[in-house]
């Protein structure tokens, strides 16, 4: 008997010890990427950079002399992080990375990182890395987006959304197919919850070829005293490439009130009339803002019509207590929409048609001209505020006397509009800041 326990507590001493041996590799792979075949490269450097369309990454080796030589180049990164393999690339603990962004023609907007090295990066990572900036957002978007960096060499992926219910289950709700990077999902959020989604990479048939990712959450609130329905400009995504689900062109996040994001990438405001019931209505605002119309004159459709449209809507928001402000509709800048992003061409009178939407808008009790800031000389999208030509991204530093009055540093569009409606509120109704904070945030 005491033989027998002798021999077990043996045994059980060499199971802890390999245990340990193999648990002390594992955290060893974890930490040092050289130690595994791939690495996953995410860090500060490769955050969204503003105006960019891509990346370009370097990988380097650190000779003896202390200089870095390029072993690989990666010149079309489109996501926030990279999965690359590793083999061949030796020795692989003396490899550093650095990453730059690029505009459209690929000519870098900033210097490239300073190295850093690849053996800190996440090692041989089993699943998708999820990149959605919710937990950064007031409020979660109506119409979320999902997005991840993909596994090497793969190009199709699944997602799952799940509600969490009262007991802790996940319950299911629907599977979204995916291309490479990221998902726009058409099912709007409007019953409050704690909502849970995952994604893994699969091939064309279906078959996952990955593990699942960790879980993103965002959550649905019941009651948002302020919110703004509208398009893709309003949904937010910028710069071709970078989605929604980013915070960089989301200009709901730069408001110094919370703003709840109805927009939906696509919509002409014949779309967003349809809409009103089923999307604004659940989050009871005080104050709607209405941008739309884009889609509407470079899709053919008139500027009478697009003003019955949102004339409907401002009564939709009266009849509800609501108080509508209206945005005039952006420029657009045709040439670049149909060589980038092969965008059908707007007709020749485009130009009539906003400028009709605009005057209507401009005679409201409540309105900010977006319009004629953004736009150039000529009255199209001004070529430093836009990548493809139908979205703005970005102001630069301008040398114009016309706009000596906005600040020189670059900063998003909607930021001035932002501080627009607010002034708008307190010049024609008087009612002073506190009063107008009062009327905002009033959730009686």
């Amino acid at each position: 008997m005491l033989l027998a326990v002798l021999l077990r507590c043996e045994y059980d001493t060499g199971i802890r010890r390999r245990k340990n041996r193999w648990s002390a590799v594992r955290a060893k792979r974890r930490t040092h990427a050289a130690c595994g075949g791939t690495a996953l490269l995410r860090a500060p450097a490769l955050g969204a950079h503003n105006g960019a369309v891509r990346y370009e990454v370097r990988v380097l080796v650190r000779t003896a002399e202390g200089r870095m030589v390029e072993q690989q180049k990666l010149s079309r990164v489109y996501t926030t992080g990279v999965h690359i393999p590793l083999t061949g690339l030796l020795p692989q603990d003396d490899l550093y990375w650095t990453v730059q962004p690029l505009d459209y023609d690929g000519t870098p907007i900033a210097a490239a990182s300073a190295p850093q090295p690849v053996r800190e990066a996440r090692a041989d990572p089993p699943a998708p890395v999820l990149t959605a900036e919710y937990d950064k957002m007031a409020y979660a978007p109506l119409y979320p987006v999902y997005s991840w960096i993909p596994l090497s060499g793969q190009t199709h992926h699944e997602v799952e959304v799940y509600r969490r219910a009262a007991d802790g289950r996940d319950v299911f709700l629907h599977t979204l197919q995916a291309g490479e990077q990221d998902v726009y999902d058409d099912a709007p959020f409007t019953v409050p919850g704690h909502y849970v989604y995952r994604v893994r990479g699969v091939t064309t048939a279906g078959t996952p070829i990955s593990d699942w990712s960790a879980g993103g959450t965002f959550d649905v609130v019941p009651h948002t005293p302020i919110a703004a329905i509208g398009d893709s400009i309003t949904h937010g995504g910028g710069a071709i490439t970078l989605p929604p689900s980013y915070t960089l062109y989301d200009w709901e996040t730069y408001c110094t009130v919370p703003v709840k994001n109805l927009g939906h990438s696509g919509d002409t405001t014949a779309d967003m009339l349809a809409r009103f019931d089923r999307d604004v209505l659940p989050f009871a605002p005080r104050v709607l803002i209405i941008m739309g119309g884009v889609n509407d004159y470079r899709s053919g459709v008139y500027g009478a019509q697009t003003v019955r449209n949102l004339a409907a809507l401002g009564e939709k928001c009266r009849a509800h207590g609501i108080t509508p402000i209206f945005l005039t509709v952006t420029p657009i800048r045709p040439a670049w929409m149909t060589k980038r992003m092969t965008i059908m061409t707007p007709p020749s009178d485009w130009m009539d048609h906003r400028d009709y939407i605009n005057d209507w808008v401009r005679q409201q009790e409540f309105s900010v001209d977006v319009s004629s800031t953004l736009a150039d000389a000529n009255g199209e999208l001004e070529a430093a505020y836009t990548t493809d030509g139908l979205h703005p991204t970005t102001w630069g530093k301008s040398t114009s006397g016309r706009r000596s009055t906005l600040p020189a540093q670059e900063f998003l569009p909607m930021r001035w509009a932002r501080q627009s409606v607010a002034s708008a509120f307190i010049e024609r109704r008087r009612i002073g800041a506190h009063g107008l904070r009062r009327l905002l945030l009033y959730d009686g």
